[in-house]
């Protein structure tokens, strides 16, 4: 990983600065029933590492001062955190909006059959990886029977309310290229979406978010592997546009890691790029009572290129609805 942060250094990334936060980004662990090749986390069936019920509770302490709005649980699996059901009853209890970013396998996994009714009953957004609407790209990208299973999780999300508008429930999908491209026009992928799941699956969900891969982790790995990581970058540089940075989500979301120290961003967590806190350089979730960001410098490097390519992207998918999509390495085709 070295090579990578150290490759991430080339360009000179433009300064920029925080914003009220709005979004407690959580890291339950790195722990997951997948291995897809695009994790920028290198989250697996065999990593151990967990967010512990004290810092579960410093988490919960923020929330219930910090006038935070949403917390965004994410992993890993987060759902495969013992603490995971607690800690969104008493979130949901403080009136702050969860968002559960799912896999849709794990819905089906043993001793998890119920958490769509848990979902459900407790009103968390859904924010569920589906790279396509074609079994052969999505298996390839994240596993065999990857797609069937998310497939049947979606479903079973439908028939309790997810995806019917009437009903309150949020489901969103994300796609992510196959390969080191920017993803196409999010507004007419999503539309390509809809119609595919819709026809041949019986599916219904509300948004499709647009994500580019980011160069570090396993899919930064893969990328030296096959001698691709400088074309990529140069992708991602040629492709920035000025008028993403007002959107970019780090200047309204704290990233919180497994042991509850603080991050400007998922990505930067992943870099071990500690959000700057005072004097600190290492700063501890708890540290946020009585704290105020607003203006703070956000910890940059040459991989925040991959939030302002193209349309732009973040965890709430594309920041604007025109694409300059495609200039890149042989486009892999989405569908």
């Amino acid at each position: 990983m070295h090579a990578t942060i150290h490759l991430m250094q080339r360009y000179g990334f433009p300064a920029i600065r925080r914003r009220r936060p709005e979004t407690l980004q959580v890291n339950l662990g790195y722990r997951c029933n997948q291995s897809c090749v695009h994790c920028h986390v290198n989250a697996g069936p065999h990593r151990t590492e967990e967010m512990s019920q004290e810092t579960i509770a410093d988490v919960l302490a923020v929330l219930a001062v910090a006038g935070i709005k949403t917390l965004d649980v994410t992993g890993g699996a987060p759902e495969l955190n013992p603490h995971f059901r607690s800690l969104v009853v008493r979130a949901r209890d403080l009136g702050i909006h969860v968002v559960d970013r799912c896999n849709l396998t794990i819905l089906q996994e043993p001793g998890h059959e119920d958490l769509p009714e848990f979902l459900a009953q407790h009103g968390v957004e859904v924010v569920a990886s589906l790279p396509c609407y074609s079994s052969d790209n999505v298996d390839r990208q994240r596993g065999k029977g990857v797609f069937e299973a998310s497939i049947r999780g979606l479903r079973r999300l439908n028939e309790l309310g997810y995806g019917r508008l009437e009903s309150g429930l949020v489901v969103n999908l994300v796609y992510n290229p196959q390969g080191p491209s920017l993803p196409p026009a999010q507004a007419e992928l999503e539309l390509d979406y809809k119609r595919e799941l819709r026809a041949n699956f019986g599916v219904e969900f509300d948004q499709l978010y647009t994500l580019a891969n980011m160069p570090i982790q396993r899919f930064g790995s893969m990328l030296i592997s096959k001698g691709q990581f400088n074309d990529y970058m140069a992708v991602l540089k040629s492709a920035h546009r000025e008028d993403n940075l007002d959107s970019v989500m780090c200047r309204t979301v704290i990233s919180v890691d497994w042991q509850g120290y603080l991050y400007d961003c998922d990505f930067n967590q992943m870099l071990e790029l500690p959000l700057v806190l005072g004097t600190k350089r290492r700063s501890h979730v708890s540290e946020l009572i009585g704290s105020d960001l607003t203006g703070n410098p956000i910890e940059v490097r040459d991989h925040c290129y991959g939030c302002t390519a193209g349309q732009g992207s973040s965890c709430g998918g594309a920041l604007h609805g025109a694409s300059e999509s495609g200039e890149s390495l042989p486009r892999i085709a989405h569908g």
